[in-house]
């Protein structure tokens, strides 16, 4: 490493945020700039480690270390060489990834782990500003044309790759604009759209052509996406919301969570907000959290998102329950280093003000006589203490029962599976037992031209795992169509041992 003393000269630094009064005024990002003096003592503080977990850590395998090497001495370029051979979106994953190469720092075992997720932020935010990052055209084309359905961040991905292969490639995205989960799914307080519009605009130089509105399975057909094209790659993503099927679920302002962020992200882009998000949910009016009591119902991360929009709405206050107990502040016994630990995590949209409260069971929507919801029924829930031989519950506990006011109930409790009605059930896929797209290690479905990635093939998960998703399933598509690739691979053992279906 260029400094091996860095980790025991410097503490661990991150950009200061905006203040909280002020940024929940605008739907700016949240963080001031760090200056290149400062990203460098940070990658000076990476370790000479021997063996750096980072790399497992990472679902797409970033070459960590040796990027960070370059940061510390100044050479941007090859710093963003090394970060895009295995990242084809360090500008998405720089902002909105929770780092589970942090959480597997080998200098996280007694002290803060290296800022890697900021350190590459900035090496592509360095590198676009330097002009470095320039549109790379194929040299040569395959004459193979590749459709990739969902312009998400594995579809996003799996186009990029298969495009750099040389194959053609049209990405079908349903909603008005690209980008799927990244464009109505995250806030712009966490992801501005112009980081988003920015790449898109590299892509299509380099060939790749995007048709938006474009519905397959409705006015799409199916048949002709199959006539046309050598090879499809399904990146529709996990879009069935888990439901709370409780009393009174059917109360005027009980609403999923994404309809309500996607809502706001087109208020934010300027464009008209419908009341159907990307024609698959209903919703009769437009959700607005101002002046109103919000409960989000959910601990994860697109809660936060909702605390964070409820709060710039000017919501009358904001709640967020979780059912699971409240989880420690560090990691302990059952989380030991390198695993991804369970704590106790803080958004900035905690910060910005919410009353946070877990171990809480939904027990009933409440309303008025006109269908108007103006409450939850909530009780605590608790371990219970064991008969001899028997296992603990996780119960309600007796005598904490109470109604909680709320004119807006948000469900933030995940996805179950892909949409299964329309496409996916034409082209006649099979299932795995969570309902979402079954492939072999190759990630070819049971139809030979079709492959599956990312949530629509795995489940929801994280946007880090889409991209490494995208990149593997457009490697296999590759290696389906011209028998072998020379695309970067993540991990290669297994994929041999099974045969492409012809």
């Amino acid at each position: 490493m260029g400094k091996p003393t860095g980790f025991l000269e410097f503490g661990r630094e991150l950009p200061k945020k905006r203040d909280p009064k002020e940024r929940v005024k605008d739907y700016k990002e949240l963080y001031n700039e760090f200056s290149e003096e400062k990203i460098k003592t940070q990658a000076a503080r990476c370790m000479d480690c021997g063996v750096p977990f980072c790399h497992s850590g990472c679902p797409l395998g970033n070459i960590i270390p040796e990027f960070n090497d370059s940061v510390y001495q100044g050479n941007w370029e090859e710093a963003a060489q090394i970060l895009l051979s295995t990242n084809n979106f360090p500008e998405f994953t720089g902002r909105i990834c929770p780092a589970p190469c942090e959480a597997s720092c080998v200098l996280g075992i007694n002290k803060p782990p290296v800022t890697i997720e900021e350190i590459e932020k900035n090496i592509i935010e360095v590198a676009f500003e330097k002009g470095l990052i320039k549109a790379k055209v194929p040299a040569q084309r395959t004459g193979k044309k590749v459709a990739v359905i969902g312009s998400g961040p594995a579809g996003l991905a799996a186009a990029a790759q298969a495009n750099q292969a040389g194959h053609s490639v049209t990405v079908f995205e349903r909603a008005d604009k690209i980008g799927g989960l990244l464009r109505y799914g995250i806030p712009d307080f966490k992801l501005e759209k112009w980081v988003i519009d920015r790449r898109l605009k590299l892509m299509e130089e380099e060939g790749v052509v995007f048709k938006t509105n474009a519905n397959v399975g409705d006015n799409i057909k199916v048949k002709d996406i199959l006539k046309e094209f050598d090879a499809v790659i399904l990146t529709g993503g996990s879009t069935v919301p888990r439901d709370l099927p409780i009393p009174g679920r059917n109360f005027k302002g009980v609403h999923f969570a994404m309809d309500f962020l996607s809502q706001q992200n087109k208020r934010v882009a300027g464009t008209k907000v419908e009341t159907n998000h990307a024609g698959i949910f209903y919703v009769e009016k437009e959700i607005l959290a101002t002046g109103k009591n919000v409960v989000v119902i959910g601990g994860g991360d697109t809660g936060a998102d909702c605390v964070g929009t409820s709060n710039r709405h000017q919501a009358a206050s904001v709640t967020q329950i979780e059912l699971l107990a409240k989880p420690p502040a560090e990691r302990n016994e059952t989380m030991p280093w390198p695993s991804w630990p369970m704590i106790l995590r803080t958004s900035t949209s905690h910060e910005e003000g919410c009353n946070r409260n877990w171990a809480v069971y939904t027990k009933e929507f409440v309303g008025d006589q006109n269908g108007n919801l103006k409450g939850i029924r909530i009780a605590d829930m608790g371990w219970t203490t064991p008969e001899p031989g028997k296992m603990p519950k996780y119960q309600e506990i007796p005598g904490t029962e109470r109604v909680i006011p709320c004119e807006l109930a948000l469900l933030a409790i995940g996805f179950v599976h892909p949409q299964q009605t329309g496409m996916l059930n034409e082209l006649g896929v099979e299932y795995d037992d969570r309902g979402n797209v079954k492939c072999n290690e190759k990630y070819q479905t049971i139809i030979p031209k079709v492959f599956a990635a990312g949530d629509m093939r795995r489940g929801q998960s994280l946007v880090v795992w889409a991209i490494a998703e995208g990149r593997e399933a457009a490697r296999n598509v590759d290696i389906f169509l011209m028998g072998d690739s020379k695309l970067e691979a993540r991990d290669t053992g297994i994929l041999d041992t099974v045969e492409f279906k012809k």
